[in-house]
């Protein structure tokens, strides 16, 4: 059994054109050797009957390619055949071969033509055996076709498996595509409004107090920096470059923050643990809620502080932003922003809250499970 797993796994890894000119070179010997010794000789149609067996074995060759044309060549020799000679027992099964590969091969419409020219070629064989003209040929037609649907359902059930591959790549195309957008959008959204906000407030101090406006212009060049080195990892990360680092995580709010505080807005953080030990996706995806979180705040809600409180207790994590800004305006609709954020969190199967804080503000809540033994999909 395990020989004959290896080889038909051998021979399906060879290449179409070649099973099929094999097949149908195997096909000709089989019906021209029975020409050859057949009882009594053939004499002056014998050359006849070789080009038949030619005929009717070659068409294999072609099963793939014009699947109906070829099967209607073979038939139409093996009418021939049958009513010129005496039916050749080898015949019927290359025809048998053809039609199941117009089921297969063909398209749906067109493959509805097997069953049309079989029957001719059934009719012709059994012309010659008149006791069996009843009960054979219902029972061959059978059978026969048997083999075309088997050939059809098979041709139809690739269809669908191919159909669901393309679905399944378009899929895939479309949460990468999601993916790469969310996190430049968080990286790019995030940077931008810091170094716009540093830049305008160096523009008005920079004829009273070039010292300051050189300072600030410093921080925007620093957040520059850092903003490009986050963006190299991040189309690492998406590039499935080997040995990228996921990119930032929780460790790195005090940067974020620093870079908040720099464009004028306060922020107080608490991270309970200190140092939580989370999977590497789930990180990155705390660490960009509060970004976010906080673009929203200063670019949005105009808030002069925040507070940020995440905890962790090794089932999940629990991100909470609130700003004092001016708040949500009445039946507000989501931004990219929010939107990446609810997007991140349903990747984990978490929960999400946001609207109007007790002080009047924006409150965030996100609850992200911790994935149980490793990282989510």
């Amino acid at each position: 059994m395990h020989r004959l797993a290896a080889l038909v796994s051998w021979v399906n890894g060879l290449p179409p054109r070649a099973v099929d000119t094999a097949l149908a070179a195997l096909a000709v010997a089989l019906l021209a050797g029975e020409r050859l010794t057949s009882t009594p000789p053939l004499g002056a149609r014998l050359p006849g009957a070789l080009v038949l067996a030619v005929v009717i074995g070659g068409s294999l060759a072609f099963r793939r390619v014009w699947p109906v044309t070829a099967f209607a060549i073979g038939t139409a020799a093996l009418t021939v055949d049958a009513l010129w000679l005496e039916p050749v027992t080898l015949a019927p099964a290359a025809n048998l071969v053809g039609l199941y590969s117009v089921g297969r091969e063909a398209s749906p419409r067109r493959s509805l033509l097997g069953p049309v020219i079989m029957l001719p070629g059934i009719a012709a064989y059994f012309v010659s055996e008149p006791a069996a003209q009843a009960i054979v040929p219902a029972s061959t037609v059978f059978v026969w076709l048997l083999m075309w649907g088997a050939g059809y359902a098979g041709a139809r059930r690739r269809e669908r498996q191919e159909s669901d591959r393309r679905l399944l790549r378009r899929a895939a195309v479309t949460d990468e595509r999601a993916r790469i957008a969310r996190e430049l959008h968080d990286l790019l959204g995030h940077t931008m409004s810091v170094m716009l906000v540093q830049t305008g407030a160096a523009r008005v101090v920079l004829d009273g107090d070039p010292a300051k406006a050189r300072e600030i212009l410093t921080g925007v060049e620093r957040t520059g920096r850092e903003a490009l080195d986050e963006l190299d990892r991040v189309l690492g990360v998406l590039r499935r470059d080997e040995g990228a680092d996921l990119g930032p995580g929780l460790d790195a709010l005090p940067r974020l923050v620093r870079r908040t505080e720099e464009a004028g807005m306060r922020v107080r953080v608490t991270v309970e643990p200190e140092r939580p030990e989370l999977p590497g996706s789930l990180d990155l995806s705390a660490y960009r809620i509060v970004q976010e979180a906080l673009t929203n705040a200063f670019r949005h809600g105009r808030a002069a502080s925040a507070t940020v409180a995440v905890r962790c207790d090794g089932r999940q994590v629990e991100v909470e932003v609130e700003d004092d800004g001016r708040g949500p305006r009445p039946g507000y609709e989501l931004g990219r922003g929010l939107l990446g954020i609810s997007e991140r969190v349903a990747v984990f199967g978490g929960t999400v809250q946001h609207g109007r804080g007790e002080a009047g503000g924006f409150r965030l809540r996100a609850v992200l499970p911790v994935p149980a033994g490793g990282e989510a999909a």
